[in-house]
């Protein structure tokens, strides 16, 4: 397993692509830049439901009901994956769920998690208590628009009457942003990989849980992302990384405010210094794996033209492929 930074980029048109809960459900934003937030929480949820749903892959961490439609908690859903009632021991509850949830959870494998652990160990008339905290190979910043946006408050009404007898709909109200184009940066870490066993196919999985989990994120609020870019860099000397991928680019377009962009066919990705990062540390370099939509448009060079450039610089450059 070789250490890789991840850069991706989607946009999102008329939607909300990440509400905040605590402010009516309102687009995240840095009210001092303007700039739209997305959590890395959002896209790991992101990914997870896409390889779950699409994939067949075990998830430990999602929402679970009971018989009596109560949702587990934390503690509930490990023991999903004990192998006994009862322990010998503390140590080998923690052991034989952490073992477990690593060969089940591909989740786990990739972002890590804390386990609580509640067991029924041998002499002892009560619970015992403890928790297996992993730290995930697999980390992202917060997303961040490359264009400044403006949060649009729209009013409408329901389908059905505000009570009973009564002949007033109900009123319903969301917020969206006309447009975003969000850069996500992240890392995976050689070193943490190997204490929760992550395997290359899971990268592989991980890029596709990016680039088709946001394409096939068809609720009503999400509906309209695009996937556009998505570059691996792999190195092949441990414990090196360029950094800060996504502080490389930057757009431009020909309109007389970022607020106004509509749809990607206005905008133009600069890639210049992200492209020079590249070249200085080419030797350290094992691969870069790219994915393109065909709309992104970038300064100086077309998709074809990119990776000619890559390969000039004696980079073994490859297309994803799902």
């Amino acid at each position: 397993m070789n250490r890789s930074e991840i850069l991706f980029l989607y946009d999102i048109a008329d939607a909300n692509p990440n509400g905040d809960p605590l402010d009516g459900n309102k687009p995240r934003l840095d009210e001092e830049t303007e700039i739209n937030i997305v959590t890395d929480v959002r896209l790991k949820r992101t990914i997870r439901d896409y390889l779950n749903d699409y994939k067949n892959q075990g998830i430990f961490i999602k929402e679970i009901h009971d018989d009596d439609g109560n949702i587990q908690d934390a503690k509930q859903r490990a023991l999903d994956y004990a192998s006994s009632d009862e322990y010998e021991s503390l140590d080998a509850a923690r052991s034989d769920l952490k073992n477990n949830i690593l060969d089940e959870c591909i989740d786990v494998r990739l972002f890590g998690a804390t386990i609580p652990i509640d067991v029924k160990v041998k002499g002892k008339k009560k619970g015992t208590s403890s928790s297996v905290t992993l730290t995930g190979p697999v980390q992202f910043r917060m997303g961040r628009s490359l264009n400044k946006v403006e949060i649009q408050h729209i009013k409408g009404t329901g389908a059905f009457a505000s009570g009973k007898g009564k002949e007033q709909k109900t009123f319903r109200e969301e917020y969206v942003l006309p447009y975003s184009l969000i850069a996500f940066y992240g890392i995976v870490n050689e070193n943490a990989a190997k204490e929760t066993k992550l395997k290359p196919d899971d990268v592989d999985l991980l890029l596709d849980g990016i680039w088709n989990g946001t394409k096939n994120l068809i609720s009503r609020s999400k509906f309209g992302q695009s996937p556009r870019c998505l570059i691996q860099i792999e190195y092949n000397e441990d414990n090196f990384f360029i950094g800060d991928l996504n502080n490389k680019i930057s757009i431009s377009h020909d309109l007389e405010d970022d607020k106004k962009l509509r749809k990607i066919s206005e905008i133009t990705v600069d890639l210049s210094n992200l492209i020079n990062s590249i070249e200085e540390n080419k030797g350290k370099i094992n691969k870069i794996n790219y994915k393109f939509d065909s709309d992104i448009r970038f300064k100086d060079y077309s998709i074809d033209s990119l990776i000619n450039k890559f390969n000039e610089l004696g980079i073994d450059v490859s297309e994803i492929s799902f």
